[in-house]
């Protein structure tokens, strides 16, 4: 092909020798926008406290409609960032009339470029997999696990996967074996992938497991805002790929902040702001290697489409999210320690232990004013709760009990932070760009346009 044929030439003679390609899975303008503002409160400013990605030279929009659909899920998204590919939605790494086409990653790979591809989320997700696997369906998750395992791609970071093991047949290897088969090592941790750096020429890291199972689901890391000591992050999965891959005299990586999108999918915005702001940690580390080698890397940030339909204000004109510091914890975890507690106690669970708890992980009553109309509606759906009545409001990831639900939207309501879907929505996208290429990032451009204008600033900087 016409792009390995100029990528070759690159290989030998190029000045581009390191590519990042950051996406932040549903990190609209609006999320980037709340983390500055919210960052900016936190000082006592009013504004915006700049991050990493947003202190990058040169910056864009992109559209993110898909070849069926003004809205996007990830899968089409995701394929149009990694091939240019506009396709249908559901669709991984075909066109619209479900051809394969081939990946940037692909493309690099195939001219002798290492490749590494990481996320926050399953290796075998829709954004990963766009840049390795051809299926028409995103949820063919084992057989795109299948298709990872064949890449020969000299790095893969994440969760692990979200269906290890084919149900269709029994007799098929599960994904861990499989990848082992096909040369990978697994390090289960940032620690035990520092102990295995130089032993394996491709390698897997995922979370740190207690008793390894290689048949269960591992569907993403753990929020930020619910880390504990020991727990995988994105910026450590990307440090570890840089000193993997960075010894092999270039490379191409994508990285993936893939919980951002999950936040929003829940209208959590304390989670929302805390994954933005560890996504632009790993933007940080690719920043500290792009400064010991500005002239021969290309940074480019984006999103594959927005997620929840963010609103920096839902009443006057007032923003209060520094209020938001004082949730402790995720929408997700905070309805698992609800229904722990019920577990426990059943109908016999007391009202003062569902207040301790809103007091402890969101700051009710203590920081946060309740009022006697709110604390009206949080006693009524913790009394359907107690009746085994209580509402559930199923999203793509979680399921939201009423009540846990409603406090977490109460907070977001007094931050004035709104919302207006569960879904993704058809808003573009920023684009952030440092480094040899970086000026052919400005403007307003479709998504397809994003790996082509990567490939054009390695053709044209050899």
């Amino acid at each position: 092909m016409l792009f390995a044929a100029l990528l070759c030439a690159t290989v030998c003679f190029g000045e581009i020798k390191y590519i990042f390609y950051m996406i932040g899975d549903g990190m609209g303008p609006n999320q980037v926008l709340a983390a500055e503002m919210y960052q900016a409160e936190l000082n006592g400013k009013i504004g915006r406290v700049p991050l990493t990605m947003t202190s990058f030279p040169y910056t864009g929009f992109a559209t993110t409609y898909s070849a069926s659909n003004g809205i996007t899920d990830s899968a089409a998204a995701g394929t149009a960032l990694a091939t240019g590919n506009k396709t249908n939605n559901g669709c991984l790494g075909v066109d619209k009339d479900s051809a394969d086409v081939a990946s940037i990653a692909e493309e690099l790979h195939n001219a002798g470029w290492p490749v590494g591809i990481m996320t926050s989320v399953a290796i075998d997700h829709a954004t990963p997999g766009a840049f390795y696997a051809h299926v028409d369906k995103r949820s063919k998750y084992y057989q795109v696990g299948q298709q990872l395992a064949q890449t020969d791609y000299d790095f893969f970071g994440g969760a692990g996967f979200h269906k290890p093991v084919n149900t269709d047949n029994a007799s098929d290897l599960n994904l861990y074996d499989l990848c082992e088969q096909n040369g990978y090592t697994f390090a289960y941790g940032y620690d035990d992938a520092q102990e295995k750096l130089e032993s394996t020429k491709k390698l897997i890291l995922i979370q740190e497991q207690d008793g390894i199972d290689r048949t269960k689901a591992s569907d993403c890391l753990p929020y930020a805002i619910d880390r504990h000591d020991g727990d995988l992050t994105l910026p450590q999965i990307t440090e570890t790929a840089i000193r993997f891959l960075e010894q092999r005299g270039q490379f191409f990586m994508m990285i993936e902040g893939g919980k951002i999108d999950y936040a929003g999918h829940s209208r959590d915005g304390a989670t929302n702001i805390q994954e933005v702001l560890d996504f632009d940690k790993a933007i940080e580390e690719v920043y500290r290697f792009y400064l010991d080698h500005p002239d021969e890397t290309l940074i480019v940030v984006t999103a594959d489409h927005e997620t929840g339909g963010m609103a920096l204000g839902n009443s006057k004109y007032v923003l209060n999210l520094q209020l938001l510091r004082h949730q402790k914890c995720s929408s997700w975890e905070l309805n698992e320690t609800l229904k722990a507690l019920y577990a426990k106690f059943g109908k016999s669970t007391k009202w003062e232990q569902v207040k301790a708890l809103l007091q402890n992980k969101l700051g009710f009553y203590d920081t946060v004013e309740i009022t006697d109309k709110d604390e009206a509606k949080l006693k009524a759906a913790y009394k359907q709760m107690l009746k085994g009545k209580g509402k559930t409001e199923k999203t793509l990831y979680n399921d939201i009990s009423e009540l846990g639900g409603m406090a977490i939207a109460m907070l977001n309501k007094k931050a004035k932070l709104g919302w207006t879907s569960y879904a993704h929505t058809a808003a573009d996208v920023p684009v952030f760009a440092i480094g040899v290429g970086a000026e052919k990032f400005t403007g307003w451009y479709d998504n397809t346009l994003i790996m082509k204008k990567i490939l054009e600033a390695v053709e044209e900087n050899h």
